[in-house]
């Protein structure tokens, strides 16, 4: 298994909390972190295009970088669109032509590297979206087969990945989805949290769905979301009613993903592609991302490689009758 490090990332310095897109100095140090670790690479998101080219001048000098502090590569994007009704959603179909030309700056930009994919929230905020029906469903998934095809003559697969706060993240809701985008060019990407809070089992999602599964995020909550905390306005991540903080590292005491038998049913669907572990917003309440990255990399080569080295032998048993 190869792990690469969705790069949420915060730290302490002289002026105050910064992110390691500062300098090159604080890009450095964050990423020999990830690398001493065991991380074999890095997910990004594709807004630091702006950041990358006035630092770096190209996509393809920042990851020779990255690969210079002994990480393989750039694998994944993800696509933080600026959902508005008004402009840019995926159910209001005029807005489309933004979107789609949106598509086509954005794989133009990234052609300098070889990305896996490119992630995007599928839908709008839920409140946006609501009420929630079968015939906006089918319409955002009309759009996104447009930009699979888009993503695709670029060469990288388009992954759906459900925040629980999007207007596509009940059971039923991914189920439509899924029934109407084309499986050769809208994938999925499974976020074990995400999916635990919006009280979807991540293990038998993906269970059902492993043959479109291109790439996880695996962290872990201690919360679901049983008030209606994804319509809260106007952000449910950092103003819900229950919790101040949805968001933990894997091998966390309290957390409610059951990340062993996860990664069994990972290896028994026989995916063999990159795993991505992430955790947002781990600074709040005293936590330290630097901390939760190292905690999540602990758990990763010795608990959940373990696993799948199991799971494979007893595959291979069984195989052998």
């Amino acid at each position: 298994m190869k792990w690469s490090y969705m790069d949420h990332w915060r730290s302490m310095s002289a002026h105050g909390p910064i992110d390691q897109w500062e300098s090159r100095a604080t890009m450095d140090r964050f990423l020999k972190q990830v690398a001493a670790v065991g991380y074999d690479a890095i997910d990004t998101f594709d807004f630091r295009w702006y950041q990358i080219m006035g630092t770096y001048g190209s996509v393809a000098n920042y990851q020779e970088f990255v690969q210079e502090r002994g990480l393989e590569r750039i694998v994944n994007t993800f696509h933080a669109a600026d959902y508005d009704p008004r402009t840019y959603a995926p159910h209001v179909r005029e807005t489309w032509p933004n979107i789609l030309e949106d598509f086509r700056i954005t794989m133009d930009r990234w052609s300098g590297i070889e990305l896996d994919n490119i992630i995007v929230m599928p839908a709008t905020l839920y409140y946006d979206m609501e009420p929630v029906t079968e015939d906006k469903i089918k319409t955002t998934a009309e759009l996104w087969n447009q930009v699979g095809r888009i993503t695709a003559d670029a060469g990288v697969k388009l992954t759906c990945h459900h925040e629980f706060f999007c207007g596509i993240q009940s059971r039923w809701e991914l189920d439509v989805f899924y029934a109407n985008t084309d499986p050769e060019v809208v994938h999925l990407f499974v976020d074990t949290a995400q999916h635990c809070i919006a009280s979807v089992d991540p293990i038998e999602f993906y269970e059902a769905y492993a043959d479109r599964v291109t790439g996880f995020h695996f962290k872990d909550t201690r919360h679901r979301d049983l008030i209606g905390d994804h319509k809260r306005r106007p952000d449910s991540e950092i103003m819900a009613d229950t919790t101040e903080r949805w968001f933990y590292e894997m091998g966390d005491e309290d957390g409610l993903v059951d990340f062993e038998n996860f990664m069994r049913a990972v290896v028994r669907k026989g995916y063999d592609g990159w795993l991505s572990v992430e955790h947002d917003k781990a600074n709040k309440l005293g936590g330290d991302h630097a901390e939760s990255t190292a905690i999540a990399a602990w758990y990763a080569r010795n608990v959940l490689d373990r696993v799948a080295e199991e799971e494979r032998q007893k595959m291979a048993g069984e195989a052998r009758g």
